[in-house]
Order: C-alpha cells, then sequence, then structure tokens
C-alpha cells in the first residue's frame, strides 16, 4: 500500500491512444498509476516498463470496464496496491460507426455499453473512498462529437453526450466533499481510432481544422494534467479540437 505522502491516479484505457499518453504524463507528474487494459497484453506490459522507468509504481490490470463486477474489481485492486485513489481518468471507449438506419442494435449498445456505462461504473466504485477523504480529482474523456454532434456516430456521439451531462451532474453532487469533475472534448487526435481514416478522409478533416493538423495524445494529457492541477475548477467541458467547431 502506498504511504500518505505519494500520489496515485487510476486510467481507463490506459493502454493505447490518450490513456496511454495521460499514464505517462501523470507518472512524470510524480503519480503511481493504476491503468487498466481489455486485450493488449503485450502494449500493457511495455506501457508499465515504461511507467516503471520513470521512478513511481505501476499497476496494469486487465478490465471490462463496461461490466460491473469488472469495474468493481479494478478499483478494488488499485485501492488495495496503491491506497486512496487521488485521481481518476477514465478514457476507455469504442467506436462502432453506421449511418442511423444501418446502425445494428448490438452496435449501439456496444458503444454505450464501454463509453457510457462504464464510465458510470467505474466513476461509482471509486467516488466512496474520496468521499470519505473529501478530496478527489476526475477528468472524464469524452470528444467534440459528444458537444455538437457527428454524421454516422449517433451511438458514440450519444455515449459521449451523456458523459458530458454524467460529469456535470457527478460536479454538482461531489463538490461539498472536495471533489472535482471535469470533462475533456477531444476533436481528431492521432491514436489508432484515426490511424484507419482514408487519405481522402484525412484531408478533408485537416481542411476542417483552422490549425490544420491532427491534434496529438500527448496534447490531451498535457490538458488533464492541468486539470489534476485546477483546484478551482469543476463541471467544465475543455474542448481540444484545434478549432475544428468553430
Amino acid at each position: 500500500m502506498s504511504d500518505s505522502s505519494s500520489r496515485t491516479a487510476l486510467i481507463t484505457g490506459g493502454s493505447r491512444g490518450l490513456g496511454r499518453a495521460t499514464a505517462l504524463r501523470l507518472a512524470d507528474d510524480g503519480y503511481d498509476v493504476a491503468f487498466c487494459y481489455t486485450a493488449n497484453a503485450d502494449a500493457a506490459r511495455a506501457l508499465e516498463k515504461e511507467i516503471a522507468e520513470r521512478g513511481v509504481r505501476v499497476l496494469a490490470l486487465r478490465a471490462d470496464v463496461s461490466d460491473p463486477a469488472s469495474a468493481k474489481s479494478l478499483v478494488t485492486a488499485a485501492q488495495e496496491e496503491f491506497g486512496a485513489l487521488d485521481v481518476l481518468v477514465t478514457s476507455a471507449g469504442i467506436v462502432r460507426d453506421n449511418p442511423l438506419l444501418m446502425m445494428k442494435d448490438e452496435d449501439w449498445n456496444r458503444v454505450i455499453d464501454v463509453n457510457l456505462n462504464g464510465t458510470y461504473y467505474v466513476c461509482r466504485y471509486a467516488i466512496f473512498e474520496m468521499m470519505k477523504r473529501k478530496s478527489g480529482c476526475i477528468v472524464n474523456v469524452s470528444s467534440v462529437a459528444g458537444v455538437h454532434g457527428n454524421p454516422t456516430q449517433s451511438n458514440y456521439s450519444a455515449s459521449k453526450a451523456g458523459i458530458i451531462g454524467f460529469t456535470k451532474a457527478v460536479a454538482k453532487e461531489v463538490g461539498p466533499y472536495g471533489i472535482r469533475a471535469n470533462v475533456v472534448a477531444p476533436g481528431f487526435i492521432e491514436t489508432d481510432m484515426t490511424a484507419g481514416l482514408t487519405d481522402k478522409v484525412r484531408e478533408q478533416a485537416v481542411g476542417q481544422i483552422p490549425l490544420r493538423r491532427l491534434g496529438r495524445p500527448e496534447e490531451v494529457a498535457e490538458l488533464i494534467s492541468y486539470l489534476t492541477r485546477a483546484t478551482y475548477v469543476t463541471g467544465s467541458v475543455f474542448q481540444i479540437d484545434g478549432g475544428i467547431v468553430l
């Protein structure tokens, strides 16, 4: 168990993309880091090594955040290993894009289950200890699709909009206990979710972005790092999108 002077963070979806960059950034900030992954054990082990090399403790756990029992086990294991959690970042997410008329029920439900229900489960199980200590920081990762919608992404946009409403409600509920809850809403970021874009789609996307490039995971991680220190900020949504929705 961690000593009382250490700081601890739990990150869902930590082995890839935004979660991976956030895990490394918070490790650089001096946090002991627990993170979860779903399938890619090799990527998780590689990240474990990188974090350990930064001189902090690390715990990689396999978990399906859409399953309440798995989400509870994840939080419990992190608390047992490190003690109290100071920071929770929920970045686990998937896409299953299709026009609404072609959307399969299983694709709608799976995206809602992972993106929205997964955020709910992990936050619910982590919040009790934070309330007991009257301290804690939650950063939930949404998307500009959750703010403005996106064609062929009705399921994804709904899940990410739900995260925003959920986080605002939680911020009001737990603010009196000294807990802050905020949302980061990225636009097009260089992750495995965007790696599959065709050259034409990528060119079109970049053309809509005033900064004329996709964002980097490290830039999102920098914003999340800031929010762990922003002690008078809660219930806010921070878009990091290169100006795509201006």
